[in-house]
């Protein structure tokens, strides 16, 4: 063989689990037990209900929408995965619990020995990153994909705050351009109440990425830096709420498809945009956030542009219902399927680069 695509076939990855052949049964909505933080109620110390998504997927469950097993249960990111994006050096800081309990916010974390935390706190934020990895890869074979939880936007390859302390959007878009034939162009529209500075920061000098990003201009984390690597910035006052956010959101998003045409859009539809929540500062009604969530999938679908959801911020009891209320809404709109496991964008659209005897070592891990 010879040519670019010898050289391609070629390249070397790192062996990874979180690259499996999903059997069809399975719809592609991402989830494990295990993204749910509960240690001595120290989780209570922070304002994000750190078991929300397993509400959301009990919720699913008694709409009957899913069951445990036609759902995707998702791996925990390794340290090799996490190299994709972060840096050795913001790794080996994470195994001090004083740094943990700056990312997240909790305090009292820092008294606690680092492999409490490293087990109780890191390893379900560590099976989220897998999750929206693995989900990324779904989207691209099946049109539409929803990591339940992820959604770290505030983490960047050698930082962490704002309780994201591993960087999965940018991971999974590195992933998909490193590993999934003729995938070079990716979206972001990030509508948590929050600006995305993480994934901004790693992707400022990168043309593949177009980002937009709507958020309360005056709260966490103001990064005027990250900011240089918006191309769609929104910037939305004190107490917004549905009819102007919606329409935003509506002329912005049709803007940025219409302006680049991405191979996957990345969607952080954080829900604290919700009114009344602690730290969003702004007014969306329940009704609202369906709304939003309806309008971003039915314009990537209409473009056949694959779909890849995460849940990200959110800081109100109510906003796992409204998470499920949407993906059932979604469901009945037709905008994701949920009686077969098939899309416009299938799988013979993908092409994974990996050597012949990782891909099959990864696909008999799975069965």
């Amino acid at each position: 063989m010879s040519g670019k695509g010898s050289k391609q076939q070629q390249r070397q990855f790192h062996q990874t689990e979180l690259y499996f052949q999903v059997p069809n049964t399975c719809y592609p909505i991402v989830y494990s037990p295990e993204y749910n933080i509960t240690f001595m109620g120290l989780e209570k110390l922070h304002p994000f209900d750190a078991g929300k998504w397993g509400k959301v997927i009990n919720f699913l469950k008694e709409k009957h929408l899913i069951t445990d097993d036609n759902i995707v249960k998702a791996r925990e990111a390794t340290e090799e995965d996490l190299l994709v994006v972060h840096t050795r050096g913001y790794l080996n800081k994470l195994k001090w619990s004083i740094v943990v309990a700056t990312i997240t916010e909790i305090p009292p974390l820092l008294l606690l020995p680092n492999f409490l935390v490293q087990r109780k706190v890191l390893r379900p934020l560590r099976t989220q990153t897998g999750g929206t990895i693995m989900a990324g890869k779904l989207a691209i074979e099946r049109g539409w994909a929803i990591n339940v939880g992820g959604g770290f936007h505030h983490c960047s390859s050698d930082k962490g705050g704002g309780f994201c302390a591993y960087a999965d959007i940018t991971l999974a878009i590195k992933f998909l351009f490193e590993r999934v034939e003729g995938i070079s162009k990716a979206t972001i529209v990030d509508l948590d109440a929050h600006q995305g500075n993480g994934h901004e920061r790693d992707f400022m000098d990168d043309s593949r990425v177009y980002i937009m990003d709507v958020y309360n201009r005056y709260i966490y984390p103001g990064d005027g830096f990250a900011k240089r690597a918006i191309k769609r910035k929104i910037e939305l006052d004190w107490g917004t709420e549905d009819q102007e956010y919606l329409e935003k959101v509506d002329m912005h998003v049709q803007g940025a498809l219409n302006e680049v045409r991405p191979d996957i859009l990345i969607y952080n539809a954080g829900t604290d945009i919700l009114d009344g929540d602690p730290l969003g500062g702004l007014a969306i009604s329940a009704q609202g956030i369906v709304k939003r969530d309806e309008i971003i999938f039915k314009a990537a679908r209409e473009r056949n542009i694959p779909i890849l959801m995460v849940t990200s911020g959110g800081y109100q009891k109510r906003t796992a219902r409204i998470i499920a209320d949407s993906i059932i809404n979604l469901h009945n709109l037709g905008l994701v399927d949920c009686n077969a496991a098939s899309s416009e964008a299938g799988p013979s659209r993908v092409s994974l680069l990996m050597n012949a005897p990782l891909l099959a070592a990864t696909q008999l891990s799975s069965h």
